[in-house]
This record gives structure tokens, C-alpha cells and sequence, in this order.
């Protein structure tokens, strides 16, 4: 009995245990993974179409078009005539052998693509005589189109996948596109949607027979979501406009939710050249240009130096420290002197000599003297230079200078905002206030980027607080959530100490460096500034013509508008930038621009004579006048 018990135990333990093996290999391991390394099956993708990409107005930016791709499988690849099929292509035997070589190299099994985007003449023709080149086939593509030849730095491009990008994500095939710069990249999951995939069975003799297992395994793509950005395209056009024949960088925000308005820089170029079997030329060609750098976002990632709209910083941390207020008074002898050789002097071209300056006229006149005497008493307060000047830094980077401030595009630079202990290692301990004055003026170890400017900007037009910057206003039909962009990011000022700050700025536009091109009727409040800088021409070093600086917002209440201007080696601030900003003003306040005199201006100051100088070293920045 218990022999028999035993054989019944064993035949039913074996049983069960060939069933479960059968369940784990026709459902378990049979999964769409195992299908997909299955070599009697054949996957043909269906491609979703990419999501489209609207400006804040509901301005087409970014649409698609139909390309087609000649698709390899190399152990599919039957004897061919190689001539006719080279001659069809419009390609040379080389040519052919290296692809197919490279596609083998990829995978036997799996599909790449052989050769990209055909015309539609040359897709139709060879569409005919496809047949008779076995393991070839065509592949439907969408590609991008730009209906509007503007803002190619803030859009981005598609390129295709390489060897090494399909090896690390499983959800693309070499050859296929995925986004690879701006908001292409920056919302590449969003904007590519899911692709569809059909699973075809193939016979012994690698014949398509029909859908695999009745195409339980099949799935329709699911097209991509469209984008709405913050940008204004006519703006961002506009400012494209007005900077030609200049380099430099233009970002424009609204200060009551950090929406990017425009995000400009200068020399650019036409997305289109990104599209299509030029895009590997004219990517040779934009990328190796290294002297304009057209692919190189100056405004997110030039690091200039802030020049003087970063006195209203130190205006505003003299206050919350306490030693300064409105009216105390400065002196200035044509500059500020910080030591006791002939040379130790910081110029000064504000025009009062000798009379008591207070912080409005400071502010208006940009008084070096001034804010020298308020960054001295800064740092050197409770006779502690180390932690009176990393207080300082601390104030400085709640408005966000000194780190990458976490916008929605893949791209930026930190600059730098020192602190005690930066002084400490650079100078062993021995070091005060004026060995570091020119912090004072936004010189020195100071480096910023025209967007972090522009959000201290609308930190100062919010009185005291600001949103982190960001580009994409809506996805689908969904307004942006994202707690880091809708969450108030407050500074370490308090609020009362920016009407004083504020009204300086206001007369800047009044009676100050920029009264020129004020806007009648529209209270603007900015700050010039000029940095100047020399370089090695020819082994010899020579004054370079100045950085353009202006910092601005508009209207004085419930602005609409912060702006940071920035012009490579354009002179006094007052002299391109503060046009440049009124203009902008004009346009996005207004829909159009009256003053037609001061764009004419602007247009015919080319700077490229500049430009083309052959320098042999980096400009070197050395002080900061107005």
C-alpha cells in the first residue's frame, strides 16, 4: 500500500512538474521580452507621430513631416545586384559596404536603418523595385518641421539613436529619433510618444505566414502630447531681430510666475538646418564653428560678469544689514580709493565730485564710490571679514546667482558667487574688504548668466521673492503643476527695503543713463551697467571695445516684464543694451513699436568688424565703469 502511495506520489510530483514548466515557457517566459529575441518572429514598429510644440499664443513652433527610412535586417539579405541597388539609392559600393557592416555589427536579427529620410521622387521609384532586394524594406518616418525659422536654442533638435544609447534604453532601436537638445531633449518622453508594434511569424523558409499567435502581442502606437511653452514667439523673434550683427544673450521673464517670455541668443540659427540628410553637414558646420558658436546658448550658459546692476544686490544687503540707509551719505573723488599706491583706485564716472551722494542718486548715476564704501562696510562689519563676506554670499545666492537655478532645459552654467573661505585658500587668511572691492561694482571673482540677471530682476520687480524659471507652460491640455515652478522662492531681504532700490532703478529711466529711450507713459525701472575688458591682439594686449549691460522690469507696478540684456564688447550699457531692453518693453507691452528711429539705430550697429579681430587669448575681464 505504501509502495503504491509512493509510485502515485512520484508520476503526479513529475506531472505537475512538466505542467508547471509548460506554464512557465508558453505563458510566463513567453512574454513580449522573449518574442522580441524570438528569431521566427519578425516586429515592425509603428512609428507615433511627435507631439507639436506651440508658443504661449497658440503659435505653431515645431510640426511634422513624412520621412522614409530604407530599413536592413543583414541574415534577411539574399545575393544582390549591389550596382543597381547602389544606383537606385543614389550611393557608392563603400558606402553600401560600411552600412551593412555596421547594421550586422548591431544585429543579425534586428532591423537599423540602412539609409535615412529619401526624397519622396527617390521613395517612390525605388518603392518598385524594392522586391527584388531581399531583407530591405521601407520604413515610414516622422521628422520635424519649423514653420517659424526662430528660437532653435530653446526648441532643440532630434537626432538619431547610436550603438551606445540603444544598449542603455531598451525602448529604442538604433537609427530611430529621440530628442537631443532644448525641449526636445528636455521632454523627449512626452513628446515621442509610445511606438505600436505588429509581430508577424515567419516559416521554416523565412516567409511572413501572419500575425504571431493572432497578435495577442500587438499594441497601436500612442502618438506623443503636444507642448505649449512660455515663450512669446513674435518676442523671441523680435529680439532675434534686433540682434543681428551682435553676440550676446537676451532672457526675458514674467516676474509673477517665472514664464520664460524669450530666451535669445545671438549669433543663431535655422532649426530646419537640423532636419532631413543635412542635418549630419550642417551639424559639422554649426558645431565646428567655433568662433561664432551658433549652437552655443549665451544665454544660459555665458558666464559674464554682472557689472553694476549688481549694486543693487549690495544696495539691498547694506540695508537688511543695517549699515547703511536711505540717506547715508558718500563721498566721491572721481572713484574709490582702496589703498595707498598711486593706482590702488577704483574710477568712478558718476560726475558729483565732492558732494554727499545718498542711495537714490546712487543708484541713478551708478555711483562706484558709493557702493565700494557700502561692500566695505558689508563684510567688514563686526571686524570678521571671513563671515561678514560669506553673510554677504549667502544674501547673494537667495536670489539665485551662485547655482544652476533648475529650469526646464537641459543645459546651464552655476557661475560663481565666492565666499569667506574662498578668500581664505586664494589668499592664506591675509585679505579684507578691499582686497576684494571690485565685488562691489559686479567684477572680480564674480561670474553670472544673463538668465540668472534676468530672474534677480523679477526678484527685485516682486519685492523680495521669485518663481524658478521654466519654458513649458502646458502639456496636452494640462497646465504645468510641478511644485518647483508654482512655489514662491523667497530672498533673504526683507520686502521694505526694495521701494527705495525700486524708485533709484525708476529714475535710471528718467534722468539717469537710459533716460534716451524711455517709453512715455510706461514707468520702467533698470540698471545700466558696462564691463570693460582686454585682450591679446597679435601677442600684444589691447583695450577691448565693452560688455553691454541692462537689467530692467516694466510696469513699475504689477510688471509685466523683467528683462537681462547682455552685448558682447557693445559698449556703454546706455549704448546698445538699454535700446535694445526699451524696444523689447515696447513690443511685448504694445504688440508693435512706434519708435521707429531707435530700432533703426540698433540694426545698423553691426559689431562683427569687432568680432572678426583674430585674438590669440580668451578676453580677460579687468574692471567696471558705466
Amino acid at each position: 500500500m505504501k509502495r503504491s502511495f509512493l509510485l502515485y506520489f512520484l508520476i503526479t510530483s513529475i506531472g505537475l512538474l512538466f505542467i508547471g514548466r509548460l506554464f512557465q515557457l508558453q505563458l510566463l517566459q513567453n512574454s513580449s521580452d522573449q518574442v522580441t529575441q524570438n528569431s521566427s518572429v519578425k516586429i515592425i514598429f509603428d512609428y507615433p507621430e511627435r507631439g507639436y510644440i506651440y508658443d504661449r499664443n497658440g503659435k505653431l513652433l515645431v510640426a511634422n513631416q513624412l520621412s522614409y527610412d530604407v530599413m536592413v535586417v543583414p541574415n534577411e539579405v539574399k545575393p544582390l545586384d549591389t550596382l543597381e541597388f547602389c544606383s537606385l539609392l543614389k550611393i557608392d559600393t563603400a558606402y553600401f559596404k560600411k552600412k551593412y557592416r555596421r547594421a550586422r555589427r548591431y544585429s543579425p536579427w534586428l532591423p537599423s536603418v540602412f539609409l535615412k529620410q529619401l526624397a519622396k521622387e527617390d521613395f517612390a521609384y525605388l518603392q518598385e523595385k524594392l522586391h527584388k532586394f531581399k531583407g530591405f524594406y521601407i520604413q515610414k518616418r516622422i521628422i520635424r518641421d519649423y514653420p517659424i525659422k526662430s528660437a532653435a536654442n530653446v526648441l532643440g533638435y532630434i537626432s538619431e539613436v547610436n550603438e551606445e544609447i540603444a544598449k542603455k534604453n531598451d525602448y529604442y532601436q538604433q537609427g530611430e529619433l529621440i530628442g537631443a537638445w532644448g525641449v526636445e531633449k528636455q521632454y523627449e518622453k512626452v513628446l515621442r510618444g509610445i511606438k505600436g508594434k505588429k509581430h508577424l511569424q515567419r516559416d521554416r523558409l523565412n516567409k511572413i505566414i501572419g500575425p504571431y499567435r493572432n497578435g495577442i502581442y500587438d499594441s497601436l502606437p500612442e502618438n506623443g502630447k503636444d507642448v505649449t511653452l512660455t515663450i512669446d514667439s513674435e518676442l523671441q523673434q523680435y529680439a532675434e531681430f534686433l540682434m543681428k550683427g551682435k553676440r550676446g544673450g537676451i532672457v526675458a521673464i514674467e516676474p509673477n510666475t517665472g514664464e520664460i517670455l524669450a530666451l535669445v541668443t545671438a549669433p543663431s540659427y535655422d532649426p530646419n538646418m537640423m532636419v532631413g540628410r543635412k542635418r549630419s553637414r550642417n551639424s559639422v558646420l554649426l558645431f565646428g564653428d567655433t568662433i561664432n558658436n551658433p549652437t552655443y546658448d549665451r544665454g544660459l550658459q555665458a558666464i559674464y560678469p554682472p557689472g553694476s546692476p549688481f549694486k543693487l544686490l549690495n544696495a539691498l544687503i547694506g540695508l537688511q544689514e543695517g549699515v547703511i540707509n536711505e540717506q547715508t551719505p558718500f563721498y566721491c573723488y572721481h572713484g574709490y580709493r582702496y589703498g595707498r599706491k598711486k593706482d590702488d583706485i577704483m574710477g568712478c564716472h558718476c560726475e558729483i565730485y565732492g558732494k554727499p551722494i545718498r542711495l537714490h542718486t546712487a543708484i541713478s548715476k551708478s555711483c562706484n564710490s558709493y557702493f565700494a564704501n557700502t561692500y566695505k562696510r558689508i563684510v567688514e562689519k563686526d571686524n570678521d571679514p571671513e563671515n561678514g563676506l560669506t553673510n554677504w554670499s549667502n544674501h547673494v545666492k537667495s536670489f539665485g546667482l551662485g547655482n544652476y537655478l533648475g529650469y526646464d532645459l537641459p543645459s546651464g552654467q552655476k557661475g560663481l558667487i565666492p565666499n569667506g573661505k574662498y578668500y581664505n585658500k586664494m589668499y592664506r587668511y591675509k585679505w579684507n574688504a578691499s582686497t576684494n572691492i571690485s565685488n562691489a561694482i559686479g567684477q572680480g571673482e564674480i561670474s553670472t548668466t544673463p538668465i540668472q540677471l534676468a530672474n534677480v530682476t523679477a526678484a527685485i520687480a516682486n519685492r523680495g521673492f521669485f518663481y524658478t524659471p521654466h519654458i513649458v507652460k502646458k502639456v496636452g491640455n494640462q497646465a504645468m503643476k510641478d511644485s518647483v515652478y508654482s512655489v514662491k522662492k523667497m530672498t533673504s531681504i526683507a520686502p521694505r527695503y526694495f521701494k527705495p532700490i525700486i524708485d533709484g532703478m525708476e529714475e535710471v529711466f528718467e534722468t539717469g543713463t537710459a533716460k534716451w529711450v524711455k517709453i512715455e507713459g510706461v514707468e520702467i525701472c533698470g540698471k545700466t551697467g558696462t564691463a570693460e575688458n582686454s585682450a591679446k591682439v597679435n601677442g600684444v594686449m589691447e583695450q577691448q571695445p565693452d560688455h553691454s549691460i541692462l537689467v530692467a522690469f516694466a510696469p513699475k507696478e504689477n510688471p509685466k516684464i523683467a528683462i537681462a540684456v547682455f552685448i558682447e564688447n557693445g559698449g556703454f550699457g546706455s549704448q546698445i543694451a538699454a535700446p535694445i531692453t526699451s524696444l523689447m518693453i515696447e513690443k511685448y507691452l504694445f504688440k508693435k513699436v512706434k519708435r521707429k528711429w531707435i530700432e533703426d539705430y540698433i540694426l545698423k550697429k553691426d559689431l562683427y568688424p569687432i568680432y572678426n579681430r583674430q585674438l590669440t587669448k580668451e578676453q580677460i575681464v579687468e574692471s567696471g565703469t558705466e
